[in-house]
């Protein structure tokens, strides 16, 4: 199975990082959140990618490309050009980057890569939120549903730490508590290709996913909702940015479920 990953938006309410590179490219604990996002899959099991590229997505490209330069020991023979790699600490991935466009909303991005997935259900998320979600399971899940789409369904995380009163007592602190305003798209998708029928709207590239494609798979029956009631995190601003940075220096990150140490 491939994993989808949505990774061209403008990133404009991170602008104090994404003015110099891709939303996707910001860094968590010295690793592109992009990365993190993969992690979680691989964990899983999932190692094939397909990358839908927009904003400043040659930086994706480059990374990718030098990828084992960044995390192996080398040598390096400047005399005689060549490169020596040592305990090669590689991930088992396999990356298809596409260039979607730069102005070009989710569901065409979506549309313009369905040819590299091919005819079997696959992943699908956006660039820039971790989640301890069990993507193995959602996926078992989807396939017991037998319906074309599985959302993830999460709670809000709360901005703020919340203070538990008795009668006028102060009994405790919660910090940063889920929401109780009900379940959002967490962003975490199993689709089938068949998708495709709803992506056919001639305006389809200035379209959200999140519009009527959703709205009409919805409408038909054909989506599912796997709850999550673990963590999840958007990072849509810098405050968001630094609670992740935390909790990753912390060494507690809830989404780091692989074992290995990178």
């Amino acid at each position: 199975m491939k994993a989808v990953i949505l990774a061209g938006g403008l990133g404009t309410r991170l602008a104090e990082e994404t003015v110099t590179r891709p939303k996707p490219m910001v860094e968590i604990g010295g690793k592109p959140i992009l990365w993190h996002i993969m992690k979680m899959y691989s964990a899983h099991g999932i190692n094939d990618f397909v990358v839908c590229l927009g904003y400043k997505g040659y930086m994706i490209k480059e990374y990718f490309a030098n990828y084992l330069m960044h995390v192996s020991n080398v040598t390096i023979d400047l005399k005689n050009g060549g490169v020596e790699l040592h305990e090669n600490r590689s991930e088992p991935w396999k990356i298809t980057l596409i260039e979607t466009g730069l102005n070009t909303q989710t569901a065409g991005r979506i549309k313009k890569i369905l040819p590299y997935v091919g005819d079997e259900d696959f992943c699908m998320t956006y660039g820039d939120g971790l989640s301890d979600v069990d993507i193995a399971e959602s996926i078992a899940f989807h396939r017991k549903e037998d319906r074309l789409a599985t959302v993830t369904a999460v709670r809000l995380p709360g901005r703020f730490g919340a203070v538990e009163i008795d009668d006028t007592k102060v009994s405790g602190f919660v910090e940063k508590p889920r929401g109780e305003s009900g379940w959002i798209n967490g962003g975490f998708f199993v689709l089938s290709p068949q998708i495709a029928n709803y992506l056919q709207d001639l305006d389809i590239e200035n379209i959200p996913w999140e519009q009527a494609p959703m709205k009409g798979i919805s409408r038909d029956g054909e989506m599912s909702a796997y709850v999550h009631d673990g963590f999840w995190q958007p990072m849509d601003t810098l405050r968001e940015k630094q609670y992740l940075e935390d909790l990753w220096q912390s060494g507690e990150a809830p989404w780091k479920v692989w074992k290995d140490i990178r």
